[in-house]
């Protein structure tokens, strides 16, 4: 195989994620001619709604996966918490690359932390997982729909839209964006637990593809794939969207693996959190095991009543 197509979204973030990939991939194979597809995906075109109210995470993968199964692509470069826990059939996702710093950043114009907000101070995140853990840390703020691509969220807050905003550390990191904003502050795990795959690159191959294959299984990180196969797993089986707060996060400490979750409302209120650990030797059930102890308390009314409570005052589309 002497050519590979990679199919990625057209946003800053992303083609700096294909890239990324592309520059790993020549590492191994000098010789190869790597091109990208560049697709500008429904996700990046509708920035006035919150993401949940568009159809969810699957906007950011959709076209992707549909150049790869039109012979378009040989691969696709994803955000993997972008991926949906199902993948369509003749696709696969068979690397992940290793994970960076999960934490998300809080950043702000005015303030140097989270703590030392004023009371009814305007807070921007679209995230309802954010909106969760935000809100039963600091109840008295007030929490504001934040969209549009980074660059035009950074605008906002630097207007005076807002007196903080809450954004994922790596992004900005690998953006190159943080030294623009006088005061920001990584948010602890323990207070803000990440969504499933955050800050992992997710890379999705035609089944059918073996070269391809063969390419891509050497990006993979054992570790990450294996936390992150356990919180798809946890999501996929409590049947968690993106219209409800939900937040995972499985770690590996020597040859032990944690996973911990939260569930609730979007305002903090009726929250779960629980965690379960097992060795990586047996942890092949983990994510559905937690999942069942979460379903087993109640968690499947929780999230179908945040889910009826999320964006009450918008309208859903539907594709």
């Amino acid at each position: 195989m002497n050519r590979l197509t990679i199919a990625t979204r057209a946003s800053d973030l992303a083609l700096w994620q294909a890239y990324f990939v592309r520059d790993e991939i020549l590492k191994l194979y000098p010789n190869m001619e790597i091109i990208l597809n560049k697709i500008t995906s429904r996700g990046d075109k509708i920035l006035d709604k919150p993401l949940a109210l568009i159809g969810g995470k699957g906007h950011f993968t959709k076209e992707l996966e549909d150049e790869m199964l039109a012979g378009n692509a040989d691969i696709a470069v994803h955000s993997l918490k972008d991926v949906p826990s199902y993948m369509p059939d003749g696709l696969e996702l068979v690397a992940i690359s290793k994970r960076a710093d999960q934490r998300d950043l809080f950043l702000s114009h005015k303030y140097k932390s989270l703590e030392e907000l004023p009371k009814g101070a305007v807070v921007g995140t679209t995230s309802l997982r954010r909106r969760m853990q935000i809100s039963k840390v600091r109840p008295d703020l007030l929490l504001k729909d934040l969209r549009g691509n980074v660059n035009t969220r950074l605008r906002k807050l630097e207007e005076g839209q807002y007196d903080a905003i809450i954004l994922a550390y790596i992004g900005l990191k690998r953006l190159d964006l943080i030294k623009d904003v006088p005061y920001t502050e990584k948010l602890p795990l323990s207070m803000m637990i990440p969504p499933m795959g955050q800050a992992s690159l997710g890379i999705q191959i035609v089944s059918a593809n073996a070269q391809a294959r063969e390419i891509v299984e050497k990006l993979n990180d054992k570790d990450t794939f294996l936390c992150s196969k356990i919180e798809r797993d946890f999501i996929s089986k409590i049947g968690a969207g993106c219209s409800a707060p939900v937040a995972c996060n499985a770690t590996i400490d020597e040859d032990v693996i944690n996973l911990q979750a939260m569930i609730g409302y979007p305002d903090g209120s009726h929250s779960m959190y629980k965690n379960l650990t097992a060795l990586v030797s047996h942890c092949d059930d983990l994510g559905s095991t937690l999942a069942n102890d979460f379903i087993l308390d109640g968690a499947l009314e929780i999230l179908e009543k945040a889910q009826s409570i999320a964006f009450k005052d918008e309208m859903p589309q539907r594709i």
